[in-house]
Order: C-alpha cells, then sequence, then structure tokens
C-alpha cells in the first residue's frame, strides 16, 4: 500500500481531495501500470452533457466506472466549459470508485464546489420569478379537492426551498384533516 499523502481542499469544513490529486495517485502507482482512462459521452448537446468513464486494467477487463452530468450554463465554469467540466468529474468518479482519494468521500473538491456555485446561482434568481412558481403550486395545492392530501402536502414540501415554511403553510390549512402519523410522515421532509 502506498504511503501517498493527498492534498485535500477545505470546503466549509470538510477535507475533499481534487480530481488532479486522484490522476497524479493514479498515473504514478506501479500497480495500475498500463491502465486505462476512457472517457465517452453518452449525451452530448448544446444544454448539457453526460460522460461515463471507465478504468479498465492491463488485460483490458473493467475494474471501475464513473458517471456525471452537466448543464451548459448551470455555474460560471459551465457557460464556457460544461464538456470539460463534466468529464473531469466522471474520471474524479471513475478513480473514487476504484478506491482513490476517498477518505473522506468520493466527491471531489470539484464536484463539491460546482455544486456549492449551482446552490448560490439558484440563490440569486429573481425573486419575481420565484414567487411566482411558489404562488402557481399554492394555488394548485389550495384549489384541487384534498382526496390526496398526503401527496399533494409531499410534493408541495419537495417543491419550496423553504420546508419548514411550506410544512407550516400545509399545517394551517390541513391539520385538522391529518393523522399524527401523517404528521409525522411529513415532518421528515422538513429537515
Amino acid at each position: 500500500m502506498s504511503n501517498y499523502k493527498f492534498k485535500t481542499t477545505n470546503i466549509r469544513g470538510k477535507q475533499y481531495v481534487e480530481v488532479n490529486e486522484r490522476i497524479k495517485f493514479f498515473r504514478q502507482e506501479d500497480r495500475y501500470k498500463n491502465w486505462t482512462i476512457m472517457s465517452e459521452f453518452t449525451l452530448i448537446d448544446s444544454e448539457q452533457c453526460v460522460c461515463k468513464t471507465t478504468i479498465a486494467d492491463d488485460t483490458g477487463r473493467v475494474i471501475s466506472t464513473g458517471h456525471a452530468h452537466e448543464m451548459q450554463g448551470a455555474s460560471n465554469i459551465n457557460k464556457t466549459s460544461y464538456v470539460e467540466n463534466c468529464e473531469t468529474s466522471a474520471i474524479g468518479r471513475a478513480l473514487a470508485m476504484l478506491g482513490i482519494g476517498i477518505d473522506t468521500s468520493i466527491a471531489s473538491a470539484n464536484e463539491v464546489e460546482d455544486a456549492i456555485a449551482k446552490q448560490e446561482s439558484k440563490k440569486e434568481e429573481k425573486p419575481d420569478s420565484n414567487a411566482k412558481k411558489i404562488k402557481k403550486v399554492q394555488e394548485k395545492f389550495d384549489t384541487d379537492p384534498p382526496v390526496n392530501i398526503m401527496d399533494k402536502a409531499v410534493a408541495y414540501i419537495k417543491s419550496q426551498t423553504d420546508k419548514k415554511k411550506a410544512f407550516d403553510n400545509i399545517m394551517s390549512k390541513y391539520e385538522s384533516s391529518l393523522t399524527e402519523k401523517q404528521v409525522q410522515g411529513l415532518k421528515k421532509f422538513v429537515r
């Protein structure tokens, strides 16, 4: 077993290994000599792509795979490089499935940073646009007959950013129609 010390990146208090560190380790280890990293795009168009990366040993036997999906424009980097970003993520995941750089997480620092950037860009959406979506969901929830209250309540909570507020809205309108077990079930979606 190698004593390789992976460089990590601290993201919100947790250490993550970057994809380039996983690749360097893979390429320098004798046990992976003559192994291959192969990427293929199973979907690619002007809006999105899906990449599959396969790692095969020196006999051609597939040892691990990793997949990634990226949307063009989903983050700043994806505005110009969603294909490259997708391939990097797929490679990182395939190497993680091989067991490289996963002491704390399968996700690489690159993936975590992308996920955070996507979350932050969603927060920056225009409030009017978001408010209209929320109002539309609330109107639908309020006007449909309460035959499937649980299904609608779950869908409503899942569709909202503020799960607690969504739960409180449901309780204020339908608490008397719900059993204690149903209320407890809905609370599980509020975390």
